[in-house]
């Protein structure tokens, strides 16, 4: 049996071929007919699976031919592969690939195909330009107030349609606050005092509103990029992946447009990750394994999935402000002992697990059911509890001046909620 290592630079590809006992290497350029040469030769050899490190948006075009030719491409995390100090260099880098592909210690990494691949880009696209869509707005902003226009501190947010249609009224040259004040909405409460018509007043020049206008025109090109990402990723979502987005709006803080992301990251097969401890890890979302003498070193989260994990969070804030959420019972716990970056990084990691359980099991999301079954070591736990709680309500009762009998008396005529573990 042959295996075959690739290490892909930006404009040369070093080859190894190795069969157990030797290897051989060669180097090939990164041109698209380079590239069918380089499969030609693979294929010429027996072989049909490639192994390669994940470098970026250099191995895009390498399994794009790859899978063209019918081979399978293998891309695997760097960090998990590296070569030991000192016995580094790009031909020993692809034969070290190879002899780990033939002694199958790689693990392939989850890079999806078809309808899902296109499903990612729409998502992704959407994202980002939904980050430069309010930045600009953010940049509007500050060219307003650089105006003297202080309009943000009389309204709650930006994104409101009343300090478009200002900034939008500045840009055309207008500038009277008069003016200015009849295009903000009418129940606002600082047309009141009169503060609105201070904060429209402004010394507006001609290259400020010249620079404003710009601004609005990214603004406009920035919403008409989201608006189109966001009708293509719905008209597909909706043809593959309907039901799937149904259950997963299930769950509080989930939006349809957060499914539909979340689907185009981890896809709707979950055996591919193994568990769910495993998807965790890999959108890292897990603490990484760092000790040494006893002592954790550190416990950050690992690296994954930039865009799956910013996701999640954003949907875990959501889901912690949900009324009657078991969410936001989580965040509160971890929140007073670790802080709340690490307790809405806990709540998100428990999202992606309740999700990979939904879509394995194609369940609506339900709450986690209360009064479940104690086994014997929880059931003494739980009596030790109330011993400990109860001693301390008697020492306080007998610090009031109440007797243990009126306690008593007390606890029986109220009605007492039974808290399980």
């Amino acid at each position: 049996m042959k295996t075959c290592g690739l290490d892909v630079h930006k404009d040369m590809i070093f080859c190894a071929i190795y069969d157990g006992k030797k290897s051989v290497v060669r180097k090939f350029a990164t041109f698209t007919p380079d590239l069918e040469g380089m499969c030609d030769y693979i294929m010429s050899e027996g072989v049909d699976t490639v192994a390669m490190e994940s470098t970026g948006i250099y191995i895009s075009a390498v399994r794009t031919v790859l899978r063209q030719h019918g081979m399978r491409a293998v891309v695997v995390n760097p960090y998990l592969i590296k070569q030991m100090p000192g016995r580094k260099s790009d031909v020993k880098d692809s034969v070290w690939i190879a002899t780990l592909m033939y002694n199958r210690m790689l693990n392939d990494s989850f890079l999806p195909d078809g309808e899902l691949s296109r499903l990612r880009a729409y998502t992704r696209d959407y994202c980002r330009s939904v980050r430069r869509r309010d930045s600009t707005l953010t940049l509007i902003d500050q060219l307003l107030v650089g105006m003297g226009i202080r309009l943000s501190s009389c309204l709650s947010k930006i994104t409101t349609k009343s300090f478009r249609r200002v900034a939008e009224a500045v840009a055309g040259g207008e500038s009277r606050p008069e003016e200015l004040e009849k295009l903000v909405h009418g129940c606002l409460k600082h047309k009141r005092d009169g503060s609105l018509r201070k904060a429209l007043t402004g010394c507006c020049e001609e290259k400020d509103m010249w620079r404003l206008g710009r601004k609005m025109d990214e603004l406009r090109m920035y919403e008409s990029q989201v608006e189109d990402a966001r009708k293509h990723m719905e008209e597909l979502a909706d043809a593959n992946y309907r039901e799937e987005v149904a259950l997963l709006c299930t769950i509080p803080g989930v939006s349809r447009i957060s499914a539909i992301c979340v689907i185009a990251e981890i896809g709707v097969d979950m055996s591919q990750f193994g568990s769910s401890a495993r998807l965790a890890g890999w959108a890292g979302l897990r603490p990484r394994n760092d000790e040494s003498a006893g002592k954790y070193k550190s416990t950050a989260i690992t690296k994954g999935d930039k865009h799956l994990k910013a996701m999640l969070v954003q949907c875990a804030w959501g889901a912690v402000r949900a009324r009657n959420s078991r969410f936001g019972s989580v965040f509160s716990r971890i929140s007073s002992r670790r802080g709340v970056k690490k307790a809405i990084v806990a709540v998100a990691r428990k999202l992606l697990v309740t999700i990979c359980a939904m879509l394995r099991n194609r369940e609506q999301y339900c709450p986690q059911k209360t009064g479940r079954t104690l086994t014997a070591s929880q059931f003494e736990k739980l009596l030790k509890l109330r011993a400990r709680q109860y001693g301390k309500l008697c020492l306080q009762a007998s610090q009031a001046g109440v007797s243990a009998l009126q306690l008593t008396e007390i606890s029986q005529s109220n009605s007492v909620k039974a808290v399980y573990l």
